[in-house]
């Protein structure tokens, strides 16, 4: 059965997620979230919510800082920064992520892409942003600092013989008695 609120609709100024749905007889991402909306007022009336966008941090000393760098360990600088003033929000997303994948204890036994199994990935991914930008530092730096030792080859030249290996072995014929036709 079909939620109430829920209408069919004709294509005709719709998007590719309404058409779809119409199509399967589904509700759309928008149609979920406007009846949890509506189900949540009086919740929402008593734990009122920050209604804005978080404080977007001011990046301009950084992209300005990052310009003007000349060398990796500048730049590097930069990122260490600025991987640090974000961490503290990164965290805060990640915790929430978590608490609500364990809310309720819906996340014992839960399966793999079920939702409690999805905010707990996404909990762990959102750190993990800061860990490959990390990474990507690091290895700039190592590539900078520490670069791997060159193989010491032989000059090139005429090939020279190898004594290193013993020879081949001469061809010996099977033991035993050879196979009939």
């Amino acid at each position: 059965m079909q939620h109430p609120d829920f209408e069919l609709y004709d294509n005709v100024g719709r998007d590719a997620d309404q058409i779809a749905a119409a199509r399967y007889g589904i509700a759309t991402r928008g149609d979920l979230l406007r009846w949890a909306r509506r189900d949540s007022e009086a919740f929402l009336a008593e734990h009122p919510l920050p209604d804005k966008p978080l404080p977007s941090p001011d990046l301009a000393p950084y992209l300005a800082a990052l310009a003007a760098a000349e060398t990796p360990a500048e730049v590097s600088a930069v990122t260490q920064r600025l991987l640090d003033a974000a961490e503290p929000a990164l965290r805060a997303v990640s915790d929430h992520l978590f608490a609500t994948a364990q809310w309720r204890g819906q996340h014992r036994g839960a399966a793999k892409g079920s939702p409690p199994k999805l905010l707990m990935e996404a909990a762990s991914r959102s750190l993990s942003v800061a860990a490959i930008a990390d990474e990507a530092d690091l290895r700039t730096l190592r590539a900078a600092y520490d670069p791997a030792p060159t193989p010491n080859l032989p000059p090139p030249g005429p090939p020279r013989a190898s004594t290193a290996l013993p020879p081949t072995p001469p061809h010996v014929p099977p033991a035993g008695p050879a196979p009939s036709r």
